[in-house]
């Protein structure tokens, strides 16, 4: 059984990678079903999170 240390440590490590593969999951099924409305809005909402923080990570963390 893993202890409670490992499984913290293995979702502190993990979580953030996790959710954003989640979301551009979301995003492009969404994009490549939907036909305008709800699905556009979606695919757009989730793929501008997910592209919003590579660029937080790529322009304003390394200052």
């Amino acid at each position: 059984m893993k202890s409670a240390r490992s499984k913290n440590r293995f979702m502190a490590l993990w979580a953030w990678p996790i959710a954003l593969g989640v979301l551009t999951s979301i995003g492009l099924i969404s994009a490549l079903f939907s036909d305008g409305g709800f699905g556009d809005l979606l695919s757009g909402i989730c793929l501008s999170i997910v592209t919003a923080v590579g660029l937080w990570f790529c322009f304003v963390r390394s200052r």
